[in-house]
């Protein structure tokens, strides 16, 4: 394999650049969170040269943005396999199993170490800013197939770099791309010029200055998924703290309120999570957030107070609100692959194959059906997106997933189809059909109407129980 810092070009006895042969170049992970620092692994433990672009600073930068939350999925369910592996000779020490870490324990304890033992062959602060065919514009058919990808990428000092690479494993997720609070999917009139009072985060209530934001304000919630159900367990406490008198938060649903709506409750498999639920119910029904059903945001206005109001696309005009958060679910950021040939849902924007299994429209209770590389496949053979940004805008992810998905990606990419093809995965079920999707990711619990399924559990980016969210990456 080529060292890093050869893989850029290589010369000929001439002198001239030329392209490194295919089989000699690294394969190249997009993000090293959860799944692609997991890819990595795999990758390394079947002697396959990795190069993980990281465009934050740290390992697991996503994560670190909700180190506050708390995962409703345990330790157990949260590193992969061929990690462990990588970092027992270290002498890392796998933490108890059966406790639920926070965004920050994960990338501090499990991410950064994995990072870590792996090198150079993460770098930091690089973005991937366009990914084809060497030579090869997305409409060229020749030889296509026969050429490495050529990725091109952004470093944070400003230096702009060229790599080749035998396949390219997106794992970049879906983090920095949140849906808006407009009910049509598009950013709601007004939305932009609000920024200052709306976020689309859920706030830490721990930090002084995010605490003083919220205190004794007027907030709405946007959203009816684990982060929505998270900011609206917070803001209770706030209300019940002796600095958060007259806290209010008014939720934002699409949809009305059903059995459902709370989740499983305490038939969740994933304990927290069903507490979540139950925190969020309790703190409707003991007044401290006010349920507004039927609501589609389509224009976001200031009174003559500087206060926002949203309207509704009924021409409802809810009361004036101090701050508004929106957490309405993630969209995958797909600018770069322009130049690749991706077969993706033209609903869901997750691969052809894999959209029927997860689509929240349709499939119905139970576990998310196990799925790897065929499901993954595109077109343009030798790509993969992975994690978060495989699903697209479907809410139902889990890092148990994410890691079953890379270990299979990766046997195809080494041409151990025997393996690919043994995708093996059982997830713990919501307990409920039709309600609020409580997965495992930041908010991939959110669809354009929502809702979620209830077939995949839980565990990914927002955190635990009460009150915590979901882990997804």
């Amino acid at each position: 394999m080529l060292a890093p810092q050869a893989i850029d070009r290589c010369r000929n006895k001439q002198g001239v650049a030329v392209k490194p042969a295919t089989t000699e170049l690294p394969v190249v992970v997009i993000g090293a969170g959860p799944a692609g620092l997991a890819a990595a692994a795999h990758l390394v433990d079947r002697g396959i040269e990795p190069l993980v672009l990281e465009a934050g600073p740290a390992a697991g930068a996503a994560v670190r943005d909700w180190s506050h939350v708390r995962l409703f999925s345990t330790w157990g369910e949260l590193t992969d396999p061929a990690a462990e592996k990588l970092l027992a000779p270290t002498g890392w020490t796998r933490p108890d199993p059966a406790t639920y870490p926070s965004g920050g324990d994960w990338a501090e304890q499990y991410l950064q170490p994995l990072a870590d033992v792996l090198g150079d062959k993460v770098r930091f602060g690089a973005t991937a800013t366009g990914v084809s065919r060497a030579g090869r514009d997305r409409i060229v058919d020749a030889d296509r197939e026969t050429q490495p990808f050529v990725v091109h990428v952004a470093h944070a000092d400003g230096r702009e770099e060229r790599l080749f690479a035998r396949a390219v494993i997106d794992a970049s997720g879906t983090w920095t791309t949140p849906s808006p609070a407009g009910g049509s999917g598009l950013p709601a009139l007004g939305e932009k010029a609000a920024a200052d009072r709306i976020s689309y985060r859920v706030p830490d209530l721990k930090d002084p200055a995010v605490r003083a934001r919220y205190a004794g304000k007027r907030t709405a919630v946007i959203g009816s998924g684990a982060s929505a159900f998270t900011a609206l367990a917070d803001l209770a406490d706030l209300a019940k703290s002796d600095d958060g008198t007259g806290t209010k938060a008014v939720w934002i649903l699409r949809r009305g309120i059903s059995g459902s709506t709370f989740g499983g409750g305490e038939a969740d498999q994933l304990p927290a999570r069903g507490a979540l639920g139950l925190a969020t119910k309790a703190a409707v029904g003991d007044g401290y957030a006010e349920a507004v059903t039927g609501f589609r945001t389509e224009a976001i206005e200031r009174d003559s107070d500087g206060r926002l109001v949203l309207v509704g696309e009924d021409g409802r005009r809810l009361q004036p609100v101090d701050e508004v958060i929106v957490l309405t679910g993630f969209r995958p950021d797909l600018s770069f692959l322009s130049e690749v040939r991706l077969n993706l849902d033209e609903r869901l924007q997750a691969p052809v194959e894999l959209a029927p299994l997860i689509d929240p429209n349709q499939h119905s209770c139970g576990t998310v059906y196990p799925h790897g590389h065929r499901e993954l496949s595109h077109p343009e053979q030798g790509i993969y997106l992975v994690g978060m940004k495989s699903y697209g805008r479907a809410p139902t992810f889990l890092a148990m997933t994410g890691y079953e998905q890379v270990r299979s990606v990766t046997a195809a990419i080494a041409g151990d189809l025997d393996s690919a093809d043994r995708v093996e995965l059982t997830l713990p079920e919501t307990g409920v059909c039709g309600g609020a999707g409580l997965f495992d990711a930041p908010d991939a619990a959110q669809s354009s109407e929502d809702g979620g399924c209830c077939g995949a559990p839980a565990t990914l980016q927002n955190g635990i129980g009460v009150p915590a969210a979901f882990g997804g990456y």
